[in-house]
């Protein structure tokens, strides 16, 4: 598992976050400095979190809650499947979903979709008891867990709520009157389970949480209605057109078993729908609290109103969010079959059978995986899927077990495949190879896609495996930039690449100076993906300037200056980020530009020697004092003739410079405060001991707010 090291670096990033401050644990902050959250509401976070601060922040403690949860969900589904219909149907329903190749692919990585799926299938699971015996509290706990559904992933949770609330509704051993009013009282307890948080959200004072990713106006209403809720189902709302083949294929009845989606779920799809027309016809005229059908109109209803959600829903979708049907289609496969084999529909039965194998062959022609295991696939099922014809109760019963078998062969070698490969970005997918692609242009046998990620669509970087408690990355280099600031002790930078810092997070140096950095947040960088990378190699705070693509209201330019002038912020980070970004995040990356200098920072970006100038902002440039500027600097330069020693050079300059630190590092101790001349004054000298307040003060106690540290190689003493 620690193969695929943090996996989303977005919310593993989260995590880490969590696990240093209760506050960001709270509110699913990407930073432990609050200052924006992820897209998505905390619950899966709280858990990552949680997990992090007992265990440390490593790949184990972000990814092993996932397979937790997911082994959770196979033994909620065998039981929920066993209680009515025995231990064969339960014993193939949780097979079935184990190995579905998206649950295997989702229960290993740490997105909110495995304790999605937990909660729903928890949920389906109390619907069951209750429907049992009419009980109101095994109801209620229902909407409490779709409640924390809604506190996970949204709107998204309540897709199977109609199914629900229709099972008990029809089929619990009760009174009309009294089924409505656990019902109510069941909606009720949804809310309470989803509205104190909501309401948390709401009466904080915004000024001292963190803005609301994805929202406009900094609410939580806002972003389970329009970017979570209504906009992933008409689209806009900070959604890309979900009709795009880079994400889960065209809308239409089709989609689910298109290129994007069909390898993900679709391989005992086509007997899912079989079995519950089937199903529902051999006992559409048995009494109202006949069980077969409850569990049929529960696990298909969730299968239909998620299904055709998926497939016609405009706004951005991804083929992993179709693990959220894994759970019903393998209800209903193993509940419908053992209904129908009772019920003795042999043709039936041979349908499903048959129909699986011929799409499993389909499915695999796909790839170029395993051709042999294909046709084998396809000849054992049709054959084991006729032989269920033959009139012969001992021979039915062995071909049922050996159709069984060869039908879901393609997607249990598919899943298998899947645990045996390492995934990383904000958009993986199943099978047997990691080779990045598109989804929808899937490579040559499955692949772990990083490439157009997130819920814009754009692009998003790989994330870094991580190598200690507060990460290493394994990226290659192209270099970042990055040069010092003012006496903020804010710098500039720039470079890295669109959706990401995985170059960045390979810059030994840059990682090197956001570890020394001693200020709220260490850097500030447009885009969460890039935001997140860097934290996780640093184990520092970074601000995700606008959010997850740079389109986010936060932080404003007033409040970026705020943070720049009382010496919050270290390091800017420019050139990196995702999208178009907002007005605020150029207003601010305009500001920058105007007021700081930029330096490279690492060997491949360094194209030139640097200067002491570059130490102080251009307001102050007009003239330096003679005493800083001549002897030693020529010396340096000489000395400085190579990439490597340019870079060193840089390196110890930034290290000694109050930006990097207040307090002068013992190996530069010959070294002292100067103030830059300004109107034509040379520099003053400073003490080399700061007050408490980070200010550099005369020998007389008066405070040099401008002043800089300055090694002994950058001037004489």
């Amino acid at each position: 598992m620690s193969a695929s090291g943090w996996g989303n670096s977005f919310y593993a990033a989260a995590a880490q976050a969590g696990a240093q401050s209760w506050k960001a644990w709270l509110f699913g902050s990407l930073d432990a400095g609050n200052a924006i959250t992820v897209d998505k509401p905390p619950a899966a976070m709280w858990v990552m979190g949680l997990s992090a601060r007992v265990f440390g922040v490593n790949s184990w403690s972000i990814l092993a809650p996932q397979a937790l949860m997911g082994v959770a969900s196979v033994y909620l589904l065998y039981l929920s499947v066993k209680r009515w219909f025995g231990t064969g149907a339960a014993l193939f329903a949780g097979a079935a979903l184990a190995l579905t190749p998206v649950a295997v692919l989702m229960f290993r990585f740490d997105n909110p979709d495995a304790l999605l799926v937990l909660l729903m299938t928890a949920a389906a699971y109390a619907t069951t008891r209750a429907v049992e015996v009419a009980s109101a509290r095994w109801l209620a706990l229902t909407g409490v867990l779709l409640g924390f559904g809604f506190l996970t992933k949204m709107m998204q949770a309540f897709l199977v709520l109609p199914a629900m609330a229709l099972v008990y509704l029809i089929a619990a051993p009760t009174g009309l009157s009294r089924r409505i009013r656990h019902l109510l009282l069941a909606g009720l307890a949804l809310v309470l389970s989803a509205g104190w948080y909501v309401a948390l959200v709401s009466l904080w004072p915004a000024s001292s949480r963190p803005f609301i990713a994805g929202s406009t106006n900094n609410t939580l209403w806002e972003l389970a209605i329009g970017y979570n809720g209504l906009g992933r189902i008409l689209g806009g709302t900070g959604n890309g057109g979900g009709g795009s083949t880079s994400f889960g294929g065209a809308t239409g009845i089709g989609r689910l078993f298109g290129t994007a989606m069909g390898s993900e779920i679709s391989w005992l799809l086509p007997a899912a729908l079989i079995a519950l027309i089937g199903a529902l016809a051999v006992t559409w005229t048995a009494p109202r609290t006949d069980r077969a059908r409850a569990a049929m109109l529960l696990w298909g209803g969730w299968l239909l109103a998620t299904g055709v959600t998926f497939s016609y829903m405009s706004g951005t979708i991804h083929p992993y969010y179709t693990v959220a049907l894994a759970p019903a289609i393998a209800a209903v496969v193993a509940i419908g079959g053992r209904v129908l084999w009772l019920a003795k529909a042999r043709w039936v039965l041979a349908a499903m059978v048959t129909g699986t194998a011929v799409w499993s062959f389909v499915l695999l022609g796909r790839t170029d995986w395993l051709p042999a295991l294909r046709w084998a696939t396809l000849v054992l099922g049709l054959a084991f899927g006729l032989a269920l014809l033959i009139p012969l109760r001992r021979l039915t019963m062995v071909a049922l077990i050996a159709a069984i078998l060869s039908a879901g062969a393609g997607s249990a070698a598919f899943g298998a495949a899947t645990a045996t490969v390492a995934h990383s970005g904000s958009i993986p997918s199943s099978g047997p190879s990691s080779a990045a692609a598109f989804p929808g242009t899937r490579g040559a046998a499955g692949n772990s896609t990083t490439g157009p990620g997130g819920p814009s669509g754009a692009s998003s970087s790989s994330s870094s495996a991580p190598a200690t408690s507060s990460g290493s990355s394994s990226s290659s280099s192209s270099g970042v930039s990055a040069g010092a600031g003012t006496s903020s002790g804010m710098a500039s930078a720039a470079g890295g690449r669109p959706g990401g810092m995985g170059d960045a997070t390979s810059n030994s140096d840059l990682t090197a100076l956001l570890k020394a950095s001693t200020t709220k947040w260490s850097a500030a960088v447009s885009g969460a993906t890039s935001a997140a990378d860097l934290e996780l190699a640093s184990g520092t705070s970074v601000i995700a300037l606008g959010g997850w693509n740079g389109s986010d209201p936060s932080p404003t330019l007033a409040e970026f200056q705020k943070y720049a002038t009382t010496g919050q912020i270290h390091y800017y980070i420019s050139g990196s980020g995702m999208g178009g970004g907002s007005t605020q995040t150029s207003g601010i990356a305009t500001w920058v530009a105007a007021h700081y200098t930029a330096k490279a920072v690492g060997n491949t970006t360094l194209g030139r020697r640097a200067s002491p100038a570059a130490l102080v902002p251009q307001r102050h440039r007009q003239r330096w004092s003679h005493d800083v500027h001549r002897q030693r600097w020529s010396q340096s330069v000489a000395r400085s003739s190579s990439p490597e020693s340019v870079a060193g050079w840089l390196v110890q300059a930034l290290g000694a410079a109050r930006s990097v630190s207040p307090t002068p590092p013992a190996s530069t101790a010959t070294g002292r405060y100067m103030r830059p001349s300004v109107h034509g004054r040379a520099g003053q000298g400073c003490s080399a001991s700061p007050d408490r307040a980070h200010r550099p003060i005369t020998s007389d106690g008066r405070e040099l707010p401008e002043c800089r540290y300055l090694s002994a190689v950058s001037g004489p003493r």
